[in-house]
Parts: C-alpha cells; structure tokens; sequence
C-alpha cells in the first residue's frame, strides 16, 4: 500500500528538517516491504518564519501551503493534496523510529476493517520521570477509551500527531469540524472515524515527540487539559479549550 506522509508545521523551522529526515530514513529501511513510492507533504500552516525553506530542502519533500491556521485545517489540507492509500499524520516535531513503518503495513495488512491506527509518544527533553508520569497517563487514558468503547459503546482514542488513516475512510468523513483546530482533533477524528471501521491504538507504534509544551506550560496541567478535552471532544462533540499557546524551540544564531 501507498502511504503519503502528511506533516503540518507552523513556524517550525528548528525541528522541521529531524522529523523529516526520520521519515526518509524509516522509508529507505522499509522500501522492499513498501514495493512502491512513499510520499512527504509539508503543510505551511501561516508560518512567518523559515519553514518553508527548510522543508524543501529536504530531498523528495513536497511544500502546500494553508493560510488558515490550525491542526484540523493543515490535516485536511495535506489530505487534499496526498495520493496515498493510507495517510500518515506526523507532527513537524515528531521523530518516527526504525521498524515504524513495517509494523503500520503489518497492522493494516492483518487487520481487514482497520481504519486508523496509532500509537504514544516518548517525550524528548525532559526528565525520565516526566515520561514515566506521560506513560502512567496514556494507561488511564487507555483504559477510559476501554470502558467508553466497550460499555457506553462510543469513542476511541488516537493520538495526533502519530496516527495513520486509510484514504477510503477519510473520504466518508465529509467535512471536517474546524471548531477542533488543536485541542481534542484528535478525539474527534477518532469517534468520527470509528463509525466507519476499526480505530487501533497500539503500543506497539510509539513515536518521540518534543517536550517542549510539557515543559512550558507543565505536565500536570497539559494532562488536565487534554484529559478534558478527551471527554468534550467523546460526550460533547465540542473542545473544552479553544484557544491554545504556541510554544516553539529558539533557533540558534
């Protein structure tokens, strides 16, 4: 199966280029098993700084630009623009690791109905003990999509940023919600899509991410924060927070 790489990055130039490089990587190691071309799109999402131009310095990248800013937006937008059977969504701070790629083919090879698969994030730059609160974290919240799945029969449980959709069932989402433009897309598009097939969290697919939110705005309160917007986004169809802080690495002169 195809897969088309979509990245968003809104003024992301010092993270951009280790995140795409990671993806080419994970491609080259899993080009025999591919059998075919994978493609990377880069969403300029508004950006104001060298973003743009970082990312097409990248060999193989392609740049798309969307002027409307945020999460949901910058998705669809490189959705539009892919060509892949499955489409994976990669944060501009996220690093994929070796064997990636291989167990998302695996995954959606065994499982007929799956629709959507993801997988945690292991933060970078901060303390171990951080990771293993954000470990304890992901359980709970593992847990509460269980009981919400299996019992209420609503909800599943993506995380943004690591997750792979099949084109097909992106296609009979119809039009994107764009009240969701940061906190609980995520948790939108997972309910929206597991009413048309299997949505999988798994992990067996982490991916590192940057800690630098964790960092600025503390762990404790972004866990709050999104465990509240986990149950708006299930039982309210709407986020719990609308507005968001943008907390971006400094470039070194």
């Amino acid at each position: 199966m195809k897969i088309s790489f979509v990245v968003p990055a809104y003024n992301e130039q010092a993270l951009l280029a280790n995140s795409l490089m990671a993806i080419r990587e994970e491609i080259s190691r899993a080009g025999q098993v591919l059998g075919q071309d994978a493609e990377i799109i880069v969403v300029n999402n508004a950006s104001t700084d060298r973003t743009r131009e970082v990312a097409e310095s990248v060999e193989g990248v392609r740049v798309v630009d969307e002027p409307r800013k945020g999460l949901v937006q910058a998705r669809w937008c490189g959705f539009e623009h892919s060509t892949g059977e499955l489409i994976a969504n990669i944060d501009a701070d996220t690093i994929i690791p070796p064997g990636w790629l291989s167990e998302v083919l695996r995954q959606f090879e065994q499982g007929q109905n799956l629709v959507a698969l993801s997988g945690p994030y292991i933060y970078y730059g901060v303390p171990r003990k951080v990771n293993m609160v954000v470990a304890s974290y992901y359980r709970l919240a593992w847990l509460a999509y269980v009981f919400n799945h299996y019992v209420l029969n609503v909800g599943a449980m993506l995380q943004g940023g690591n997750f792979i959709v099949k084109r097909e069932a992106m296609l009979k989402l119809g039009n994107p919600d764009h009240r969701f433009s940061f906190y609980g897309e995520d948790t939108d598009m997972a309910n929206r899509l597991s009413k048309v097939g299997r949505v999988k969290f798994t992990f067996r697919l982490p991916a590192q991410s940057s800690g630098r939110r964790l960092v600025g705005e503390g762990v404790f309160t972004i866990g709050l924060r999104y465990t509240m917007n986990f149950f708006w986004a299930t039982f309210r169809k709407k986020p719990f927070t609308e507005e968001w802080q943008d907390i971006r690495e400094e470039v070194s002169p």
